[in-house]
């Protein structure tokens, strides 16, 4: 595509964008040319909050399905669309709201915590929310619980475990993306940037947040790059998030741990699609109303903590 037609496209996404009363928001792993026309950039929560306080009508979620309706959650009375409704996320798909109900079951004194990274259904079963942000200070807030599930991320559950001194009843599930950055990885792009630092997402193997300076959500990692000294970064996460980090830093360079960590769902939105989105007002996202409330609860009562 041409710089004319870019900006032509850009222009079109702009006028529609105020003649429907929209905000676009983009999760830090979409495509450069997404974040480029979205009004806000940031983790799956943040975004949702964002999303909560602004007074457009309508709020296109450049993201995964789950993020969409966390924002549905919090914004009943937005209309939330996806420009791609089928961005599902594997993760939040390998935990059904009737595996939790099975898993609670089998654990009637536990409290259940579960990461944003899942569906409404199963936030509607949760007692606590939480983000790979504040996960290790929502389980520190539970010491009057002796037993505490924890879903659906099993490497998550790992590292929280090991931050907390708790044993966690964990899920089964994991990130197909984050589980690609492996050990020697790391140890290669060392002996390439001896002096960067290295930042890796907690999702990732147990062995490579072992082997990391510091391991970090999406929105500490710009906080992290932002406020250290060093000038090098080897970063353990989805590729998309370098182009982020690279505008926020110019004076820093950035190295993806693995250029095999690509979210393929993460990739589906496009400029087009956003144009679409605007133009029909489609996909909208909307979580019923029973759910929502339910949800709401696990999530607020995550946010009281944090």
């Amino acid at each position: 595509m041409t710089k004319k037609k870019i900006w032509e496209l850009e222009g079109k996404i702009l006028e529609l964008k105020k003649k429907r009363d929209a905000v676009i928001l983009a999760h830090n792993y979409q495509l450069a040319e997404v974040q480029d026309v979205a009004d806000y950039r940031g983790d799956s929560l943040e975004l949702s909050r964002i999303a909560a306080k602004t007074d457009a009508k309508v709020i296109v979620f450049c993201g995964v399905h789950f993020m969409a309706e966390t924002a549905s959650i919090l914004s009943p009375d937005k209309k939330v669309i996806m420009p791609d409704i089928v961005s599902g996320c594997p993760m939040a798909n390998m935990l059904s709201a009737n595996d939790l109900k099975k898993l609670k079951k089998e654990h009637p004194k536990a409290v259940s915590v579960g990461y944003v990274n899942t569906s409404a259904e199963v936030k509607a079963e949760l007692d606590y929310c939480c983000t790979s942000t504040n996960a290790v200070a929502v389980v520190n807030a539970l010491r009057d619980y002796e037993e505490i599930i924890f879903v659906p991320d099993k490497y998550l559950a790992d590292f929280v475990s090991k931050r907390t001194g708790r044993k966690l009843i964990s899920w089964k599930g994991f990130c197909p993306t984050h589980i690609k950055i492996l050990p020697e990885d790391i140890r290669r792009e060392k002996r390439f940037h001896p002096a960067a630092k290295v930042m890796v997402h907690p999702e990732c193997l147990s062995q490579v947040v072992d082997m990391a300076d510091a391991a970090l959500s999406t929105s500490q990692m710009g906080k992290f790059a932002k406020e250290s000294d060093a000038k090098e970064f080897i970063v353990g996460t989805e590729v998309g998030i370098i182009y982020r980090l690279k505008q926020d830093n110019p004076d820093k360079e950035f190295y993806p741990a693995s250029e095999r960590a690509v979210c393929p769902n993460m990739k589906r939105t496009t400029q087009e699609k956003i144009l679409w989105a605007l133009e029909e007002l489609k996909e909208e996202v909307r979580v019923p109303d029973d759910i929502r409330k339910r949800a709401k609860r696990a999530i607020d009562r995550m946010l009281e903590i944090v």
